[in-house]
């Protein structure tokens, strides 16, 4: 396999996970690849699990601050939070093992804007890195690494770390080479425009460009992507997914987007690839994409002839659909670009798309605020991911979820949202299996109406009965209304009895 390590003083360092975990000590900040089960090393973390653990054995201290682009798996942040090898996270994460010790209080997290975070890297808000481990698809004769599955903060990682650990991943197609745009932000205060003026521009290198001094090790690997596969399409799912596309055709229907010209961005899951299998029977055309990550739904469309090209940082594909990209990616790059995170979900660039973006959410209150990370205000669920991006810049911003959620337990209308992500000022669009609420043009009282038309039946009257309550409190002005004695009664019962129904 050392083929793909061309370079011959890089080649001298390679060596074994285990003796490349020695240079990761404890305290140490690391800026490690990965995005939402992507380009993320496959050997390091678990060899520095086993540091973890044998240092704790020994009765020794061991944690280290683990910066990454995204989310990763559980080879990645779900071995190194059960080892409790991690002190510190930042960006993004979805492991349950890794919630739980956050939501313990085990594990100090902060959520950022994915935008922000290679910014504040830069910047130093995360203190000094002192090891940047980069997954990549081969280290050319030059030193310059290729790519694998995915980009997100690798730039700003390996410019701004003391030591690099470079895992070479053997299964990673080497057709994945030529993706990759790697454009680098001028340092404040010397940034200039980012000039992407159409979707599939390619301003870049296909290569990222390193100091090869500062490599302490290469590690050869030949394992898998660990995403999730995506589950069947139930009938909600198809239900939301139609109310997308109506709502995409009332934008057609009043001249604000053409069949030809729909620019889309998605985020991850089963109801967004629920709205790309819509979009295969619809009349859009020349469909394109300027978001985070390319879905195994784009991957259809691109076959269908109904995608254009696709712009994102990294893949989110399920196992077979990983697979397939591995088997056909010399014809795929031809649709795909791969950008770091701070072009990817540049504001500059997001707002001259004028893309339309689509985001999941956890619950939306009466006048449209969005509660995108936390169950019941308190409990993290993931984090804001890029979603922020994209909807405070997007031409308009949609959020999708199913109505209720646990058996009906938990209604995803609420009358005021336990935790803010998106305020009613970004938040456009709210989509459920019962329609859409268009809030565009309309006053915090006449949004209401709206939203509860979208809610579940079960709790239409309730937030009818909150509504009105509000409306005639004394203590409320008329602006935005609210009992603030009653305003959360369905998360106190959520958290009493296990459901928000009386």
């Amino acid at each position: 396999m050392s083929e793909r390590v061309q370079n011959r003083e890089l080649k001298a360092k390679i060596m074994s996970a285990d003796e490349a975990a020695q240079f990761v000590n404890h305290g140490a900040t690391v800026g490690m690849s990965g995005f939402t089960g992507a380009a993320y090393p496959k050997a390091l973390p678990t060899a520095i699990a086993n540091r973890a653990k044998q240092e704790h054995d020994a009765g020794r201290e061991y944690g280290i601050r683990l910066l990454t682009g995204a989310s990763t798996a559980p080879d990645c942040d779900g071995v190194l939070a059960e080892a409790d090898a991690l002190s510190f996270r930042m960006p993004y994460q979805s492991d349950p093992v890794m919630r739980g010790k956050i939501n313990d209080g085990q594990l100090n997290y902060q959520d950022v804007h994915l935008s922000h975070s290679g910014l504040q890297v830069e910047q130093g808000f995360f203190g000094a890195i002192d090891v940047a481990i980069v997954e990549v698809t081969r280290i050319t004769e030059e030193g310059h690494l290729i790519p694998s599955s995915g980009v997100g903060n690798n730039v700003e990682y390996l410019e701004a770390a003391k030591q690099i650990i470079l895992e070479v991943n053997e299964w990673q197609s080497l057709n994945l080479e030529g993706m990759a745009d790697i454009y680098r932000v001028p340092y404040l205060p010397n940034r200039t425009p980012i000039p992407i003026i159409n979707v599939g521009d390619r301003v870049g290198t296909t290569y990222i460009e390193i100091d090869t001094t500062k490599v302490v090790a290469v590690v050869e690997t030949d394992a898998p992507d660990r995403n999730s596969p995506f589950k069947p399409f139930d009938e909600v799912s198809e239900q939301i997914a139609g109310n997308y596309l109506d709502f995409l055709e009332g934008e057609v229907a009043a001249g604000r987007l053409a069949y030809d010209h729909y620019i889309m961005q998605s985020g991850v899951g089963n109801v967004p690839n629920a709205v790309m299998a819509g979009l295969l029977d619809s009349k859009f055309e020349n469909i394109q994409a300027y978001t985070e990550v390319v879905q195994d739904g784009m991957l259809d469309l691109i076959d269908a002839g109904k995608m254009a090209v696709a712009s994102a940082t990294s893949f989110a594909l399920s196992p077979e659909y990983a697979e397939k990209m591995n088997r056909e990616a010399e014809k795929y790059r031809k649709y795909l670009v791969l950008r770091p995170l701070q072009i990817s979900n540049s504001p500059e660039v997001i707002r001259r798309m004028g893309l339309i973006s689509s985001n999941g959410m956890i619950e939306a209150d009466i006048y449209g605020n969005i509660n995108s990370t936390h169950v019941a205000g308190t409990r993290v669920m993931n984090g804001i991911g890029g979603s922020g991006d994209f909807t405070r810049n997007a031409f308009a911003s949609t959020f999708i979820s199913p109505s209720a959620a646990k058996g009906g337990a938990i209604s995803a209308i609420v009358p005021f949202a336990s935790h803010i992500d998106h305020t009613e000022h970004d938040a456009m669009v709210v989509i459920t299996e019962y329609g859409y609420a268009d809030l565009r043009g309309l006053a915090p009282k006449q949004r209401v109406p709206k939203m509860i038309a979208i809610a579940h039946p079960d709790y239409r009257p309730l937030l009818e009965e909150y509504f009105d309550r509000a409306l005639n409190n004394a203590d409320s002005f008329q602006h935005t209304p609210h009992d603030l004695t009653t305003a959360f009664d369905f998360h106190n019962r959520l958290n009493a009895a296990g459901t928000m129904q009386k």
